[in-house]
């Protein structure tokens, strides 16, 4: 189990004791390596610096410098450091899932732990297509996908300590086998600590109902790693009745401008420094489809409300 930080819980300089906060490419609308709508990749390490983060994430695998040596030139020259990278996984499903989420960890793990690294975020294969809205399986998995996802994970994250040294952070996501309350702590009793932990993703928890403060205060040990947002508690239950699917939703706001959605973050990001003033806590709001002159501005006021609602949050 992971030990609290008697520091951290007794509140001491945000400087010395709070998480480390950042940003990552889909707060800038980035779903993809290469897609014409989006904001170009040097324009958005400016913006990232201009907006007052220092860490970020790598984005899907191809949108920054695949090259280690030119990706530490264009991040060292902006003062920026990088947290982690993604990985996509389906571990229930039947054929050589291995050998597909092995050969994405080899190019993610293998660039980002040069730079210094310290997690991947996996993320599961939606039951629903993210690019077509199309059902692709059942929402729910039998108890033999459920033990295929578990000691898939657990295998992926032992390879990828062991080769990398970096950690599997798991990430519940909407229309996804892995997001409500019992999803969540079904997949975290079925799996190994010393292997799989999550990458809480705030708004994605909340998205299905989910308490992330009691997941916190329960779970202590089993949170790796947060992703800041929050969801339009005016929008959500319509998704949720018309059976929305989540790229559409994400086009319509459900993921909302802190502080006008739920969670509230602040206690989110002081119950988190409790556990560990090493948690990273990157700001991710999925806003794909927005246009490119859309994510500065609110990057920018995200940061300020965030440094400004806690004294658990650092830069560095």
């Amino acid at each position: 189990m992971t030990t609290v930080n008697p520091a951290a819980r007794e509140g001491v300089a945000a400087s010395h004791q709070g998480l480390r906060i950042g940003t990552a490419p889909d707060s800038w609308g980035v779903w993809f390596p290469d897609h014409p709508g989006q904001v170009p990749w040097r324009r958005f390490l400016d913006e990232v610096v201009d907006a007052g983060y220092t860490w970020i994430e790598l984005g899907p695998y191809g949108y920054l410098p695949t090259d280690p040596h030119e990706l530490e030139d264009e991040l060292g020259t902006r003062g920026l450091k990088l947290s982690g990278g993604t990985v996509f996984t389906g571990f229930h499903k039947s054929g050589d899932e291995w050998k597909r989420a092995w050969d994405q960890a080899v190019k993610v793990a293998g660039l980002a732990s040069q730079l210094g690294a310290e997690h991947i975020v996996v993320i599961p294969d939606l039951w629903r297509s993210d690019a077509t809205s199309e059902t692709l399986e059942p929402r729910t998995l039998t108890n033999k996908q459920w033990a295929s996802l578990a000691s898939g994970h657990d295998r992926l994250g032992r390879a990828l300590l062991e080769e990398f040294g970096v950690k599997q952070q798991f990430h519940s996501h909407a229309d996804s086998h892995v997001g409500t309350t019992r999803e969540v702590t079904r997949f975290l009793d079925e799996t190994d600590p010393r292997f799989t932990n999550l990458c809480l993703d705030t708004g994605h928890f909340a998205y299905y109902g989910g308490d992330n403060l009691s997941l916190i205060e329960s779970r202590p040990e089993r949170i790796g790693y947060l992703h800041l947002k929050q969801v339009d508690p005016s929008l959500l239950f319509d998704v949720l009745k018309n059976d929305v699917p989540f790229a559409e939703a994400v086009a319509d706001g459900i993921m909302i401008e802190p502080p006008h959605g739920i969670p509230d973050l602040a206690p989110i990001i002081e119950a988190a420094a409790r556990i560990s003033p090493d948690i990273f806590a990157i700001v991710e709001q999925d806003m794909f489809g927005c246009a490119v002159d859309t994510p500065f501005p609110i990057a920018r006021r995200t940061r300020e409300h965030i440094f400004g609602c806690t004294h658990f949050a650092r830069q560095r």
